[in-house]
């Protein structure tokens, strides 16, 4: 269990979840498009949304831009959680949360995995 690398299966994980999800903004359902109206977005936000989970995706996958990625990743959910429990749908909130904590996770330790590449040149 040692050998293990959780670490990159983490953030290959977090990854695959935005490319699922970049597709799905943007190849969104006529459900989701409803969503984002019901909530104030214009008609074009879905493709926005898209694109920025799927730049996470890329950016987490390639570790020397993993630190940006997971940071892009937080945001993109920071954003998600806010909209959903700004309407008062609480419950539609957990999975953003837990992404999010997911996303600082890899942030954290990208970020701890930099300091000490620099802390040995």
């Amino acid at each position: 269990m040692r050998n293990l690398p959780w670490k990159s299966i983490l953030a290959w994980l977090l990854a695959a979840f935005f490319v699922v999800g970049g597709i799905g903004n943007i190849f969104v359902s006529p459900e989701i498009a409803a969503d984002y109206r019901r909530w104030g977005y214009p008609d074009w936000f879905h493709f926005l949304t898209g694109a920025l989970e799927l730049s996470a995706a890329v950016l987490i996958a390639y570790r020397p831009t993993r630190l940006w990625g997971a940071c892009l990743a937080s945001g993109v959910m920071v954003a998600a959680a806010f909209t959903v429990l700004s309407h008062g749908e609480f419950a539609h909130a957990i999975a953003p949360l837990i992404v999010l904590a997911v996303a600082l996770t890899v942030s954290f330790l990208a970020f701890r995995e930099k300091a000490s590449q620099h802390a040995g040149s």
